[in-house]
């Protein structure tokens, strides 16, 4: 067994590993299913793939984007280690010779998206892998108490009956300590095994800022903060506007969201990350798998729905451990929205069976058929052809996906592919018998090496340039091809992928569990109401973050709005005593929500008690209940 320091040398050039990465690896190469629980840029990726290489045989990653599948797999082959991915969009027979590559032990690692686990075509290939470990990225998915819960991801654990001697790797950035120990149950983990960093960031700087004139104050941060930064928004067209107001105010500015192509989302990202555009403003689509360790603001110009994906986003700013600032401008009103949100993201029953019953239409599917089966999904044309209105269509669908009834993956630009089939005798044949073709299979094999093993990216005007013909008569040549059965060609496309978990029954039928539903709704409503109370509370930034995250002892940072006084001023001891009192009776009777609390005083005298609150927290005189009440401890 090679050893992992000499694989981190030999094919990433490092002399060290960097916090907890050596134990972590350690640990799954002495067997142990292993959970780590590492922060944005803590270097998640070598964990799994420096004991890939250190032992024979192929890791099995299972992550749930394809976009940063693509990139694992790019910049490993850069490495010169061998990877493949298998991801919705993918024909059959691609997913077929990929696994059949595996079986081959043609890769060491094998990306593989939760929802393709479940076919029997997985399950038998897996079952004649060597297989050396098993990780799982983005780990929390698993867990109905976290707050990016997907269903394929409780199957995963159901391939220990495949694999029973090969350990578990589990990754994530962000869970509470509920969803650590649903974790481990939901992947069978024999023994608890679990590495965690502290989640405290002591260059960054968590600020709060409540204003009404959001824009103009997100301009002075900008000009106060110099370097590049992101501005995450809620809606695809405050990110136009948004990054219009920047531009006309001379900060160079570039927008971002899931409805752009595939083209212009990495042309952008590409300019940001080479520092010619300062200021990206986008959806939450943009961030994941980013390494852009110089960016010193990251500002929210509204609350998320939860603390995980605000300490995510906000996280993404510092990573180089120089002084950062993250920003979130927050009105009360921002609350109210929140809560309209989750309600709106949980719609009846009539309405999640006519999407249902739409999604059937749109993709010609008969009832009783379509188990597994993908298809490309145009979501504005699918509610523009069925009169469905975007919002509830879209939390309609993220239902069907909870409940396993269907998985919509992130949309990717799918290359052209070709893979030549035919065997050598064949193939010399076809080409003397077809100019046109023989001169595009001579670049083919000279440009691509691999393409008799696998299926290889390719780009019609490039090879068309080599064969000295017009790309409409490449395409043409490589169809004709096809259909003689020398070779495979998948022409490119880009979509968001649909696919059936199950087979399609009529709507009348669809069932939703109402158990887990009002679970999930229940769920969702105590992680907004934990971010409602981040923003409200006027106590260390940092503390409220870790303690969410289960640190619930963490010092002050002494850099965040509240620890360095910027929205409040010091209480004299006979003012706390008065509030604290005043709040002590106010619970007398009952646990109060923050907001309920501070409607026994008068408006003027919020903010102070606000900071007899975060005081009262903090000295552990208060206990925060599940739901986000408050009670006085006796």
């Amino acid at each position: 067994m090679s050893q992992p320091l000499d694989i981190l040398r030999q094919y990433w050039g490092y002399d060290v590993f960097r916090p907890l990465q050596d134990e972590i690896i350690h640990s799954v190469l002495g067997g142990h299913d292993t959970l780590a629980l590492l922060p944005t840029g803590g270097g998640k990726s070598i964990c799994y793939q420096v004991p890939a290489l250190c032992r024979e045989g192929v890791c099995i990653v299972v992550s749930p984007l394809i976009a940063l599948m693509k990139d694992q797999v790019l910049n490993l082959r850069k490495r010169g280690i061998a990877a493949a991915a298998i991801y919705s969009g993918m024909s059959r027979r691609e997913v077929d010779i990929v696994f059949e590559n595996a079986c081959q032990g043609a890769y060491k690692l094998l990306y593989v998206s939760p929802e393709r686990l479940q076919t029997d075509l997985a399950r038998e290939r897996i079952r004649r892998m060597n297989v050396n470990l098993l990780a799982v990225d983005e780990a929390h998915c698993i867990s109905q108490w976290g707050y990016d819960f997907r269903p394929p991801y409780l199957q995963i654990a159901d391939l220990r009956v495949l694999l029973p001697a090969v350990p578990i790797l589990a990754l994530t950035a962000t869970a509470t300590q509920e969803v650590v120990k649903d974790i481990q149950e939901k992947l069978a983990f024999r023994t608890p095994r679990v590495f965690q960093q502290s989640f405290q960031r002591t260059n960054l700087s968590y600020s709060v800022l409540y204003e009404t004139h959001k824009h103009a104050k997100m301009l002075d941060v900008f000009r106060r903060v110099p370097g590049t930064g992101i501005v995450y928004v809620r809606s695809r067209g405050e990110t136009k506007e948004v990054a219009e107001f920047l531009r006309k105010n001379g900060i160079s500015a570039e927008l971002y969201h899931a409805g752009l192509t595939h083209e212009e989302r990495n042309t952008r990202q590409e300019a940001w990350i080479n520092n010619r555009v300062r200021v990206m403003v986008c959806t939450n689509a943009f961030g994941m798998g980013i390494d852009k360790p110089d960016v010193r603001s990251v500002v929210h110009l509204g609350l998320p729905d939860s603390l995980e994906a605000y300490f995510q986003e906000a996280g993404r700013a510092g990573r180089d451990g120089n002084k950062a600032y993250a920003v979130l401008f927050y009105v009360s009103a921002d609350a109210q929205g929140l809560r309209f949100h989750v309600q709106a993201a949980f719609p009846e029953m009539a309405l999640i069976r006519r999407v249902y019953q739409a999604l059937g239409n749109f993709s010609q599917l008969a009832v009783g058929g379509g188990a597994g089966e993908s298809f490309d999904f145009d979501f504005n044309l699918f509610c523009a052809t069925y009169k469905l209105e975007l919002a509830p269509t879209h939390a309609a669908l993220r239902l069907l996906e909870q409940e396993g009834w269907i998985v919509v993956s992130d949309a990717a630009a799918l290359p052209s592919r070709v893979h030549i089939t035919a065997a050598r005798e064949a193939l010399y044949d076809y080409q003397i018998r077809n100019k046109q073709a023989d001169m595009v299979v001579k670049v083919l094999l000279r440009a691509y090496p691999g393409v008799h093993q696998d299926f290889v990216e390719i780009s019609e005007p490039t090879l068309a340039k080599y064969a000295n013909m017009p790309a409409e008569t490449l395409q043409q040549v490589l169809q004709t091809a096809e259909k003689e059965g020398i070779l495979h060609y998948e022409p490119r496309h880009e979509s968001t992928q649909l696919t059936f978990a199950r087979e399609r029954v009529a709507a009348e039928n669809l069932t939703i569990d109402q158990k887990k539903y009002q679970l999930r709704k229940s769920r969702a409503e105590v992680r907004v109401e934990s971010a409602i109370r981040y923003a409200d509370t006027l106590r260390c930034r940092s503390r409220q973050l870790l303690a969410y995250f289960g640190e619930e002892d963490a010092p002050a940072c002494g850099i965040c709005d509240v620890c360095t006084g910027r929205n409040k001023s010091e209480l004299d001891n006979d003012e706390f005593d008065r509030y604290a009192s005043k709040i002590r009776e106010v619970l007398r009777h009952e646990p109060l929500r923050f907001e309920q609390i501070l409607e026994a005083f008068a408006m003027k005298r919020h903010e102070a008690v606000a900071k007899t609150l975060g005081y009262l927290l903090d000295e552990k005189m208060l206990e925060e209940l599940e739901g986000g009440k408050l009670r006085w401890k006796t």
